[in-house]
């Protein structure tokens, strides 16, 4: 079986394109959806089209759950565009079947002895899991890997990372974009299409196959979604111009 995740899609549609550009390439079976289709960007009604036709599996992000039940713990920025992206779908004629299937997301899918979740088990769609280069050693840590049985796929944080059960991080330019599994427990973190925050603006995800793990990352046309954000006066620039930096 070989799968493909995507993540953090943040209504950048020109990053999703291509992302799926990329997916229909390489003879993927599935492809699973860790949320967050939604927020930020300016094309939301486009993206969560394209997920609902495309996607077989889709887990509920914090901003999905934002736009359904209110942005009570965003920033202003972030529950600005909340509120925009839930006038816009109210405004289309598919309105009751957007708001039917943002409403029905699961917080948690398991398939093959694989977890997914936007942000973790504890808390599905709020909860951060930051890697570090040195060894953490918290109770939460080991909470989560208890919370699962081989390997938990995440995003929400929008870093491409490998969290293995001895708690030590591996970022993707380290593992020179792959990762064997063997028989340690690992968080994969599978990065975000949509809005990249490791300093690389092109758009992550990951492709399985088998016990290995490929992160890819794509070019798109990152001026063009920013310039539609500048564009747009519900949305802030900082939106926009954080894409041309991947941060």
């Amino acid at each position: 079986m070989r799968y493909a995740i995507i993540s953090d899609i943040h209504s950048n549609l020109e990053a999703l394109d291509a992302v799926l550009k990329h997916i229909k390439s390489r003879r993927i079976n599935r492809i699973i959806c860790l949320g967050d289709v939604v927020g930020y960007g300016p094309d939301p009604q486009e993206c969560l089209k394209i997920v609902r036709e495309n996607a077989d599996i889709c887990v509920k992000g914090n901003h999905e759950e934002a736009v359904v039940e209110g942005a009570y713990l965003f920033n202003d920025r972030a529950k600005a565009s909340i509120e925009w992206t839930r006038k816009t779908l109210e405004n289309t004629e598919e309105k009751e079947e957007y708001w039917q299937f943002l409403s029905d997301l699961p917080l948690l899918y398991t398939e093959n002895n694989y977890l997914f979740v936007h942000a973790s088990p504890i808390d599905p769609t709020s909860d951060y899991i930051f890697g570090s280069k040195q060894t953490v050693r918290t109770d939460k840590y080991h909470n989560v890997f208890a919370a699962f049985d081989n390997i938990l796929f995440i995003g929400h944080t929008h870093i491409p990372c490998v969290i293995t059960e001895d708690l030590k991080t591996s970022y993707v330019e380290d593992l020179g974009y792959k990762y064997h599994f063997q028989n340690q427990k690992a968080i994969i973190n599978v990065g975000s299409v949509g809005q990249p925050r490791d300093k690389d603006k092109r758009a992550s995800y990951l492709e399985v196959i088998d016990d290995m793990f490929f992160f890819h990352r794509i070019e798109y046309d990152v001026e063009k979604t920013c310039q539609k954000i500048l564009a747009n006066q519900h949305l802030d620039n900082y939106l926009g111009e954080r894409l041309l930096e991947g941060k």
